[in-house]
């Protein structure tokens, strides 16, 4: 479960960047539309993975 939640954390930290790296508005600290859901999974799962690290 561990390595799951890993690689699920990994896939959103790149979807994230990504979608970032081409978009102006994200780039300006405010998600746009279609990036509030991406960076809302990656904030959520990195929460996750660094609770689980800590116990």
């Amino acid at each position: 479960m561990a390595d799951d939640l890993h690689a699920r954390y990994m896939r959103a930290t790149d979807t994230w960047r990504a979608h970032r790296t081409g978009c102006t508005t994200c780039q300006h600290g405010t998600p746009c539309e279609a990036g509030a859901p991406l960076a809302q999974r990656f904030e959520r799962l990195q929460d996750a993975h660094l609770t689980r690290r800590r116990t």
